[in-house]
């Protein structure tokens, strides 16, 4: 027997993987987690044929199952046919105390957002035809949100959201519209009405709320850019009211989003 005590971590995760996927009789669930392990850090993208051998399955096994995760959303398929890890496994790791790739790298631009505005500030990505928030630094102004680290809402009500929508791809917009629930008073319902402050969205650079999520509550947004232009999250701010501080919210708004922007790698 060998004494896996005395491996190294990565021994004893070639062990692990091994053994749970080659021997006679492995459960399924120890097939899946075999296919799961085989992702790390130096091997972030898979092909399928590489799926099967760092697993140590069968290329059918294989084939069935990352069919049944990709249709579950533990894994997903780039257009070049390499598999990475999906956005449902990520969420389930948002509940285990470690950051992702964006996360971390805005960490410190969110800080000093917070820390100049003592405002609540978010970080979101579009998810389907929500705002998956990535993090969230509470304000110590009394505001009611109803975010939190992981959680999903509406595109039409968010700053946020908003920013995220008026970037989205046309069909994405168009499922948005066809059906915008109201959440407050002041949730904007109107399909064009929407569609106009999204074309403000893409002309200004910026979008805004006023109590359209949670009475009480007003938001700032800005997206948040790749280097090469495309928008891949939104940065936001929620305050009691904008009034006269809009301008000075957003100017740090768009300074912080820079910073994320600049450190995301190509």
């Amino acid at each position: 027997m060998v004494p896996v005590r005395h491996c190294s971590s990565a021994e004893w995760k070639e062990l692990r993987v091994a053994g749970n996927s080659a021997r006679p009789g492995a459960s399924v669930t120890s097939r899946v987690l075999a296919l799961l392990g085989a992702f790390d850090t130096g091997h972030r993208a898979l092909s399928l044929s590489e799926l099967a051998r760092r697993a140590g399955l069968p290329l059918t096994t294989t084939h069935r199952l990352v069919g049944e995760l990709v249709e579950g959303g533990f894994l997903a398929r780039r257009p070049g046919g390499d598999f990475v890890v999906g956005r449902r496994l990520w969420d389930l790791g948002l509940l285990a105390p470690v950051q992702s790739g964006l996360r971390q790298l805005a960490s410190p631009f969110l800080h000093d957002l917070y820390g100049a505005t003592l405002a609540t500030v978010h970080l979101a990505v579009r998810d389907g035809i929500s705002a998956l928030y990535v993090d969230r630094l509470a304000g110590t102004t009394s505001v009611p949100v109803v975010s939190q680290v992981g959680s999903r809402l509406p595109l039409h009500a968010t700053g946020v959201g908003k920013v995220l929508l008026a970037h989205a791809p046309d069909d994405v917009r168009a499922a948005v519209l066809a059906d915008l629930p109201r959440i407050t008073a002041y949730t904007v319902t109107q399909p064009g009405r929407l569609q106009e402050q999204l074309r403000r969205v893409r002309r200004d650079g910026w979008a805004q709320t006023t109590e359209e999520m949670s009475l009480g509550a007003c938001s700032v947004a800005v997206p948040v850019r790749s280097r090469s232009g495309g928008v891949v999250a939104a940065l936001g701010i929620v305050v009691p009211t904008l009034g006269r501080e809009r301008a000075r919210l957003l100017a740090a708004l768009q300074v912080a989003a820079g910073g994320i922007g600049r450190s995301i790698p190509d």
